[in-house]
């Protein structure tokens, strides 16, 4: 069975440890790497490449949001799962702008933490989930959005051209679907998902998925029906 790979980035060896121990129990997740130091998280994560890693919210020497926009900026097909110690509307959209797929409390059982990383590593954005319960948040995200629109109508930034395929998977995420779904529906491997998703993302010069269907659909590459 294909395992999740995990790479866990926390200040607190005990509180790694207990994670550790927990995804340990799931019997579809491995952890493959952790650190208690920001530059030294990145400077491991490129090399053993995970599919998902945890970060806390107050990392030394590379605080949690930079080290963030760093592991999506050079590796989009990886996801960010935020841990926050306590519940924060502003780190919460700082989470969202940094392109965090999740965004959690320390206070989460092993089990639930499971479960996000399972969502993360499918492409899912668990995240989004924390706006049905966070409104101004989700105005804020709104106004911002609406904004971006404006700066894009004003500048139009270079876009690579993309192949029939990677036409067709942001076709497929523009629909909601994750790259388990996609891979199915295409007969094609998860791995392969991804890699066309981090070739689109570089391609589009976007932040995230959400970002990649509003550029190809400014510029006719795709069409939601």
């Amino acid at each position: 069975m294909e395992k999740i790979r995990v790479f866990l980035a926390d200040s607190q060896m005990l509180y790694r440890e207990g994670m550790r121990m927990a995804l340990a129990k799931e019997g579809d997740i491995e952890v493959v790497g952790e650190s208690d130091d920001g530059e030294e998280a990145l400077f491991q994560i490129k090399p053993l490449s995970p599919d998902v890693v945890i970060i806390d919210s107050e990392m030394p020497s590379l605080n949690c949001l930079d080290l963030t926009r760093q592991i999506r900026r050079h590796s989009p097909a990886i996801s960010v799962i935020m841990m926050a110690r306590h519940e924060d509307d502003d780190q919460l959209l700082l989470a969202i702008q940094a392109g965090a797929a999740g965004y959690v409390i320390k206070a989460i059982s092993g089990q639930d933490l499971a479960c996000q990383v399972r969502k993360a590593y499918q492409g899912e954005y668990p995240i989004n989930e924390c706006l049905l319960t966070r409104p101004g948040v989700a105005l804020r995200i709104l106004k911002q959005f609406q904004d971006l629109m404006l700066v894009e109508e004003e500048i139009e930034p270079l876009i690579s051209p993309l192949s029939r395929r990677e036409t067709e998977i942001l076709e497929y995420i523009s629909h909601g679907n994750s790259n388990k779904e996609i891979a199915h529906a295409l007969g094609i491997c998860n791995q392969t998902v991804k890699n066309h998703v981090t070739s689109i993302m570089r391609k589009l010069t976007a932040n995230d998925r959400t970002h990649a269907v509003v550029l190809a659909l400014r510029h006719g590459l795709i069409r939601v029906y």
